[in-house]
């Protein structure tokens, strides 16, 4: 006679935990993502490690925009947009714009299993066209290369002096952004181009020191070079005027015969406050 079997679940050891999660492990072999116990129990917004996971779990070339995800997840544009943010932040997640062996400018996404690239040389630098080989019908030359790569300038002398003394004055806000000259020169030209566009030091400044996290796991130089890798749009021109359209006449600067404050006419007399008072009032106003 065969020997009754029961599918109940085994008890617990007598000294298993009483309070708490208990955990029923399953050894997977497929369909798994590994992820770090430091991102995993990120303090702060749980939609931030969701987005974080969710995007550890994909293949590469997977997209990861933020529309991508929106329709993926149930949160709207503006949570996602904030997820994505800290994890900028935080050195989980990098954008680059790279140049494509066509000339072609495009935006990649690098995902790091540990902040900033701690680990290893950081993602791998895209393909470089071959010198040997001859572009076909139809297919672009390589294009020249960008601004920052012909003007990086060879030594901390030969970069501007303004954008040095922006990177120079950041320990002031934050002690740890301490930059060795190799790392100025390497960061001074996007400084530049921000100054080039109208930006006011004191803003460069408030970007690169604005929501550093709590632990730095790298160099600093990282995460600023991330911030500044999309230079700023430039300043707008002035509007022109209509055509027989003249500017308005600005007037001078008068002081008022009465009680002497500043006004704007075309000669010398009295305020619009004062022309409107009784004479009365203004004796009073005297003593």
């Amino acid at each position: 006679m065969a020997e009754p079997q029961s599918n109940a679940r085994l008890r617990a050891d007598a000294g298993a935990t009483t309070s708490g999660v208990i955990h029923v492990r399953t050894r997977l072999t497929a369909d798994f993502t590994v992820i770090s116990n430091a991102l995993a129990q990120r303090r702060g917004s749980a939609v931030t490690v969701g987005v974080a996971a969710y995007i550890s779990s994909l293949p590469d070339g997977s997209p990861v925009s933020i529309a991508a995800l929106c329709r993926h997840f149930s949160e709207g544009e503006i949570l996602i947009s904030r997820a994505l943010r800290e994890l900028e932040e935080a050195g989980y997640l990098e954008r680059r714009r790279e140049r494509t062996s066509g000339g072609q400018v495009r935006t990649r996404t690098y995902f790091y299993d540990v902040p900033g690239g701690a680990v290893g040389d950081g993602p791998p630098e895209p393909p470089k066209p071959s010198r040997a080989r001859k572009a076909t019908v139809g297919e672009e030359a390589p294009a020249s290369p960008t601004r920052e790569q012909s003007e990086k300038p060879a030594s901390l002398s030969d970069a501007d002096p303004q954008a040095v003394a922006v990177l120079a004055s950041l320990r002031r806000v934050d002690p740890r952004l301490v930059l060795s000259e190799q790392e100025a020169v390497r960061l001074a030209p996007g400084v530049a181009q921000w100054l080039a566009a109208g930006i006011d030091p004191s803003q460069i400044t408030s970007l690169l020191t604005a929501r550093l996290p709590d632990r730095l796991l790298s160099r600093p130089a990282g995460i600023l070079a991330f911030r500044l890798r999309e230079a700023p749009l430039p300043a707008p021109p002035p509007r022109p005027l209509a055509e027989g359209a003249s500017r308005p006449v600005v007037l001078p600067f008068q002081t008022c015969d009465g009680c002497e404050r500043a006004f704007r006419a075309p000669g010398p007399g009295r305020c619009r406050g004062c022309r409107t008072r009784e004479p009365g009032d203004l004796l009073r106003a005297a003593c």
